[in-house]
């Protein structure tokens, strides 16, 4: 079989829980719904650091916010940690980017291991955005999202025209659906009743939280200003006496935004499987969609994402390709965006452990193909870094997320990360047995009836930071050691902790 063609599809912040292949409430997307009809819908893909720039970095190296260097949306990326688009480039792919980057856009952070790309300044425009080439910056008219697909096609086109027998890497960033949410004009119609389903949990009071999460700034009654919602809240809905209904009349406006820009994300996307159909390209190539990391949307009254609960952590992730998986099929394996890499050098024939010696991913290919894996990780590995950043507020922590439980520890402080506050917070703990209680309302960390499964989720997590050379928080009083790759001593032994990896793997 030729190695395929990969046309890697993310958005930005669109939830699992607003794609109807997931079940959604809230709106139907039926040329996502498509993918997973004609392939896989993934159910258990997480985010190892749920914000923009950290969760790009990790995509193209497969490694942690600790290793490459992009630890919050204040840092950049440096290259110091080669990317999988670099070795399919040199192993004979051509390769493109085209949209959101937001790993900087001047000097060394500009994108390289591309042909060609065009993407946003920063967080990009909706309407008749800037972008930027090779050649500098300029204005292209039009919305956002038609905009990335036409140059998509454009560049699809002029490959088959030139040579249809070379595969290509088409990497398709929207911006849509990040804040502030401006709709294409032709979709403003839709969701406009406002009756948009409220989450079951949209009135949680955070009674057993963290007193770290219970300050975020990401409350859709309090935090959500009129810079998002276009409009002043009235006066009739201001005051605390009014939180309630100020809340619900904030929903209906966001989620009707947030859904209006997503319509424009599914029509675009059907235009392009359309294209590849047409082109004759789709038996043999890989379509991926996903998200950079998912959103909350109402869920315990919040809007945003960067804490460890599902529906922050959870990346959409629907994957065709009929040359080799079969359709209508679902994985429920745990894997991470630091597994994408491996996985997408394997489709293509190449070894990660051999081009991409960095990476700490896996590759999870057989389980595209149906196989079952005995020695599959059953936890994943989260760390937060950008500490009380100062909008959002959201405190440092990480984590480990089995199947069954989630155990979370507040460390609460910043360690130098940009961005992050010099504010040192206290030690906290949340536990979630995510059997007993799915939507994570009751934090059992202090419960007697959990305290030997805390324990053992404690040595569970410290295991997973070993095995990822992430040094844990010792206090105030402990200098952390420098991470990424801008300390090359902590940059070795990661690269000693992935080869001892690869070869106990063997």
């Amino acid at each position: 079989m030729p190695r395929p063609n990969i046309v890697f599809i993310m958005s930005d912040d669109h939830a699992a829980h607003a794609i109807s292949a997931y079940g959604s409430r809230v709106n139907r997307t039926p040329h996502l719904d498509r993918i997973a009809q004609e392939g896989m819908r993934m159910d258990a893909v997480f985010c190892t650091n749920s914000i923009c720039s950290p969760s790009r970095a990790s995509i193209l190296t497969g490694t942690y916010s600790h290793v490459n260097g992009v630890s919050s949306i204040w840092t950049e990326m440096d290259y110091r940690v080669p990317t999988f688009a670099k070795c399919l480039r040199e192993n004979g792919y051509r390769t493109a980017m085209f949209g959101k980057w937001h790993l900087g856009e001047h000097g060394q952070s500009l994108p390289r291991d591309f042909d060609d790309w065009t993407i946003f300044p920063g967080q990009g425009d909706y309407v008749d955005p800037e972008m930027i080439d090779e050649n500098g910056p300029r204005i292209v008219e039009g919305y956002a999202t038609d905009i990335v697909t036409d140059m998509t096609i454009d560049w699809i086109d002029g490959l088959v025209a030139d040579d249809p027998e070379k595969p290509f890497l088409a990497m398709v960033h929207h911006k849509a659906p990040h804040r502030p949410w401006v709709p294409d004009e032709k979709h403003r119609h839709l969701y406009a009743d406002g009756t948009i389903p409220e989450p079951e949990t949209f009135f949680d009071d955070l009674e057993s939280r963290s007193k770290a999460v219970r300050g975020v700034h990401m409350s859709i009654a309090d935090d959500m200003g009129a810079d998002d919602l276009k409009q002043e809240v009235p006066e009739h809905l201001r005051g605390a006496e009014n939180r309630e209904e100020r809340m619900r009349w904030k929903y209906q406006i966001y989620m009707r935004d947030y859904l209006q820009c997503i319509q424009s994300i599914d029509d675009n996307v059907g235009r392009l499987l359309d294209h590849l159909e047409e082109r004759g390209l789709a038996e043999n190539t890989l379509v991926v969609y996903t998200s950079d990391q998912g959103f909350f949307l109402g869920d315990h009254g919040w809007f945003d994402k960067r804490l460890m609960y599902d529906q922050s952590l959870q990346m959409p992730m629907l994957i065709r390709w009929p040359a080799a998986i079969a359709p209508g099929t679902r994985c429920e394996e745990i894997i991470t965006n630091v597994d994408f890499a491996a996985t997408f050098l394997d489709a293509c024939g190449l070894d990660a452990a051999e081009v991409l010696p960095t990476s700490q991913g896996r590759s999870f290919l057989p389980l595209l193909r149906g196989e079952q894996v005995e020695d599959w990780p059953e936890a994943m590995y989260y760390r937060y870094w950008e500490h009380d950043d100062p909008i959002h507020h959201a405190p440092a922590h990480y984590g480990i997320r089995t199947r069954t439980h989630k155990l979370i520890h507040y460390y609460g402080a910043g360690l130098g990360v940009p961005g992050a506050s010099d504010r040192i917070f206290e030690s906290e703990w949340e536990l979630y047995d995510l059997q007993a209680d799915p939507i994570e309302v009751r934090n059992v960390a202090d419960d007697p009836a959990y305290a030997e499964l805390r324990a053992q989720l404690e040595a569970l997590l410290a295991s997973y930071q070993e095995r990822y050379a992430d040094e844990p928080y010792r206090g105030p009083d402990t200098p952390h050691p420098e991470w990424g790759p801008y300390d090359e001593e902590i940059f070795a032994r990661v690269a000693e902790y992935v080869a001892a990896i690869d070869a106990s793997s063997r």
